[in-house]
């Protein structure tokens, strides 16, 4: 699936579409997706532009929106009408930082699903190394609702 196929699915726009193409995907399953780190990332002006490092908060978004097209592409939703909210984060850990350049192999497979609640089991790998792993938690919403 390409970029313009996940936009889509997801809300986000650049430059808070973090999901470049989706490699792999098993309906209620599982998803892989791909991230490319570039050198002109509006992150590395301040973080930081001697050592340019992309930012953990960023990783877990970006897995975060894999989670969101894995259950956006397992159960045909109304797009128009329903958000998928990132709700929660459980034991996220960092091991390697990540710099323009690299590319990020996300991997999120379905744990569990109450009503509309959705965990995950989440991880990053550049070049097969983990670079972060969480459990990570989403919710179906409608937009209406506040």
């Amino acid at each position: 699936m390409s970029n313009n196929d996940i936009r889509n699915y997801l809300p986000h726009r650049y430059p808070f579409l973090l999901i470049d193409k989706i490699l792999d995907f098993k309906k209620h399953d599982s998803l892989r997706a791909q991230k490319n780190v570039s050198n002109n990332e509006p992150c590395f002006q301040g973080h930081f532009p001697d050592y340019p490092v992309f930012p953990g908060v960023l990783i877990l978004e970006a897995m975060a929106q894999a989670t969101a097209l894995l259950d956006f592409k397992s159960n045909n939703r109304d797009r128009e009408n329903l958000l998928y909210y990132f709700v929660g984060i459980d034991k996220a850990r960092f091991k390697k930082p990540v710099f323009p350049g690299d590319i990020m192999i996300i991997d999120v497979n379905l744990i569990q699903s109450k009503k509309d609640v959705y965990k995950f089991d989440a991880s990053c790998k550049v070049d097969d190394i983990i670079v972060c792993s969480a459990e990570l938690l989403g919710a179906i919403r409608d937009k209406n609702d506040t």
